[in-house]
């Protein structure tokens, strides 16, 4: 017992040293008495409520924070599940799998930056080549499912139910991998589109990103068993996800839109983080939001000349001052309650190695300013962490000067912002104006921010300084999807998740692991797909990508993925299409 109770006790009901007293004062006594006890047994039950005290007793304390549903097993489709689940365990089917993924990891589907449109710019044939592998290898799921191209490379597949009046789940992946640097190929254990099985990974690029989440999907397996859904199953695949799906899911998207509806999809699952280990308990973390994108273009520009009559600062030394007070001047960054990072906080209330004051202060986060910023300032300690949750810079191009000895008459620099869930472009846009100002005062230069003159046009000035939107306008952070208790799509994939982590490891009960939401470090093409549903789920239920992180590996040297890990994909994809078939969902 604390040192406060001690006190407390002290002045509990026959622990009072005896005295004389009057019939009013015994009264009074008495009444003081009861009030200080009613003070003490609210006071412990008010702790117990929250979890304070011994980690043990948490679990059961804690339930409101971060609540968990069951595991949630396929019923009607049981029997098929149990079936399913005893093939993916066998050689011969960890055979068919190296087979599929490998395959496609050997097609080099790369997309770049700035790609014309398809049937000018022949980097695109190759994912013809991609569809006649997917042909070949999927005979059963070409002949059986409708199939719709569009803008040529995009795809669309329909695996049609029996009861029409069901909104259809919607599946989506990518075809296309980031470009391999000619430089990174000799630090590759493998060779990057050799698809190589070392006897425990499928190595190569696609393998983690996104070409497992393409070929996870179980449809050959269900079809080879007879299996005929009731509610409508749709995969969407775009072939440029990673320069943010112009040519792709930008197309994808009216084309489903008219197939079903606005709002007309049950539940979207796309790419996203997995599980992993966070202290001493593994907690997988689906996306329930994307941050926002912005490009801010800054141009420098000032009077040329020989480069032997400088003037003070030249259009490269300009810049570089703004870009130093750019870094000097992060954006503020605050833990805001009810936004999907706050709901990941609370959810580590649920794991053993949280240290106990930030439990506390987790807990009581909720209702008191102080525990929440307390609750930030340790949680910040982790960069990662404090990246997710706030808008973020990064100046990630630069370019100035055509010739060494002539004066540059402009330079510019681009800046990359993920912006934050509780913020806007709008916002982050007036951010950056607002920094910039004093700068063009000093330089002497004229001002114009995003199309607006920020500073007075008939004053005569050295040069001028600009900001713009880069390549493309900017995007808002998408809409958060809801996880609450009648929030059916979102409990629905979190006993799933569990379903699936269980039965992989022969495991039972719903204490194996933590759902919690979570956000996306990145866009995904879902970007497109805001209308189809309001359920949009980022999830790839991988090991080892946590946190709204990514897996080791992705978007660099040595990408690869454990065929366990790649079949237990398989196996979520299973229990999801099963549990979503028979599920009350409208």
């Amino acid at each position: 017992m604390s040192a406060s109770n001690e006190k407390t006790n002290e002045f509990l009901p026959g622990i009072l040293p005896p005295r004389r007293t009057s019939s009013g004062g015994r009264i009074l006594a008495l009444r003081t008495g009861l009030v200080v006890l009613a003070v003490f047994a609210s006071t412990f039950l008010w702790r117990a409520s929250y979890g304070i005290g011994p980690y043990h007793s948490h679990q059961q304390n804690n339930a409101d924070i971060c609540p968990q549903v069951s595991e949630l097993i396929p019923e009607s489709n049981g029997a098929l599940w149990k079936t399913l689940g005893s093939t993916y365990e066998t050689d011969a089917f960890k055979t068919r799998a190296v087979d599929w993924l490998g395959g496609a990891v050997r097609i080099p589907t790369e997309s770049y930056d700035q790609m014309g449109p398809v049937g000018t710019d022949p980097r695109w044939e190759k994912f013809g080549t991609f569809h006649d592998y997917l042909l070949k290898s999927f005979p059963l799921v070409h002949s059986t499912l409708e199939v719709t191209k569009v803008n040529t490379y995009g795809l669309i597949y329909v695996w049609k139910g029996t009861d029409n009046s069901l909104q259809p789940l919607l599946l989506a992946a990518h075809q296309d991998v980031v470009p391999v640097e000619e430089t990174t190929i000799d630090q590759w254990q493998y060779p990057p589109f050799s698809g190589h099985f070392d006897g425990e990974r499928v190595w190569g690029r696609g393998s983690q990103d996104d070409k497992s989440g393409l070929i996870g999907p179980p449809w050959r397996v269900c079809l080879e068993n007879k299996f005929q859904p009731t509610r409508t199953v749709v995969l969407a695949s775009g072939f440029d996800e990673e320069t943010s799906g112009l040519h792709g899911a930008q197309t994808l998207a009216p084309v489903l839109l008219e197939m079903f509806g606005e709002n007309g999809y049950a539940m979207l699952v796309d790419e996203g983080s997995g599980y992993g280990e966070q202290f001493g308990r593994v907690i997988a973390t689906p996306g329930i939001a994307e941050k926002g994108y912005l490009d801010v273009m800054i141009n420098v520009a000032s009077p040329g000349g020989h480069s032997s009559l400088p003037p003070p600062h030249t259009s490269i030394g300009i810049l570089a001052d703004i870009l130093v007070n750019l870094e000097r001047n992060p954006f503020e960054v605050h833990l805001e309650r009810g936004s999907p990072t706050y709901k990941s906080a609370q959810c580590l209330v649920h794991a053993p190695g949280l240290p106990a004051s930030l439990r506390k202060d987790i807990i009581h986060a909720e209702h008191s300013e102080r525990a929440l910023r307390r609750t930030e300032r340790e949680l910040f300690k982790n960069p990662m962490l404090r990246n997710l949750i706030g808008t973020t810079q990064a100046i990630d191009l630069i370019h100035g000067g055509v010739k060494v000895n002539a004066l540059p008459e402009q330079a510019w620099a681009v800046v990359n912002h993920r912006i934050s869930t509780q913020s806007s472009v709008a916002a982050t846009k007036r951010r950056d104006t607002e920094l910039l100002t004093s700068l063009a005062g000093q330089f002497n230069l004229s001002y114009t921010a995003f199309g607006a003159r920020i500073t007075d046009a008939d004053v005569p000035a050295f040069g001028t300084l600009t900001l713009s939107e880069a390549y493309t306008h900017g995007l808002e952070p998408a809409p958060v999807s809801s996880t609450g208790h009648d929030a059916l799509p979102y409990q629905l994939l979190s006993g799933t998740i569990k379903a699936a982590y269980n039965s992989h490891r022969g495991l039972s009960g719903d204490d194996s692991l933590i759902v919690s939401p979570g956000i996306m470090s990145g866009n995904t093409d879902t970007r497109y797909y805001w209308k189809l549903t309001e359920h949009i789920f980022r999830y790839g239920h991988t090991d080892g990508a946590s946190g709204g992180s990514l897996s080791s590996g992705v978007h660099t040297v040595n990408e690869a993925i454990h065929i366990s890990s790649f079949i237990e994909m398989i196996r979520f994809f299973t229990t999801l299409i099963l549990n979503v078939d028979e599920s009350e969902l409208p």
